[in-house]
């Protein structure tokens, strides 16, 4: 991947606050590492400092130059392809599965792109914790990191 290149990552923050911002592949690999294990961001982008706490980032998606076209693509194998696969690789290879328990009945798995600390129960909307005192468990997809509601969790 040319490291050279730049790629326009949108971002929503878990307000619905939505926000742009143009970083190089190294720099989109530093922040899907900050992401993943949930440290503050701090880049520099042309001559400003700029920061995000993956916390208070609901979802991110970046954007290439293949992304509009990446149906024709599909089709034979290009230097967009690669691009296309090694990125597809990347955000796979940091996929985390969440074990969600809440209080309205419902217990299921997720897939998630990073560990977070908060995650929304697709059934009621309520917010689920992370209980890092009970860290991952063993479900049939594999280990999983445990949110519930169902008790009290230390924050």
């Amino acid at each position: 991947m040319n490291q050279n290149q730049h790629h326009t990552m949108t971002y929503t923050l878990n307000s619905g606050i939505k926000g742009t911002v143009s970083l190089s592949s190294k720099q989109i690999q530093e922040w899907i590492e900050s992401y993943r294990v949930g440290s503050k961001y701090v880049t520099t982008v042309g001559k400003e400092h700029f920061g995000l706490n993956p916390e208070l980032v609901a979802d991110f998606k970046v954007h290439n130059e293949f992304s509009e076209q990446r149906e024709h693509v599909a089709q034979q194998p290009t230097a967009a392809s690669k691009v296309s696969e090694q990125l597809a690789d990347a955000y796979s290879q940091y996929k985390t599965l969440i074990q969600v328990e809440c209080k309205c009945g419902a217990s299921y798995i997720e897939e998630s792109a990073y560990k977070r600390s908060k995650w929304g129960c697709k059934e009621c909307g309520d917010i689920v914790f992370l209980d890092s005192k009970k860290g991952m468990v063993d479900t049939v997809k594999g280990k999983a990191w445990y949110m519930t509601n169902r008790y009290f969790v230390e924050r």
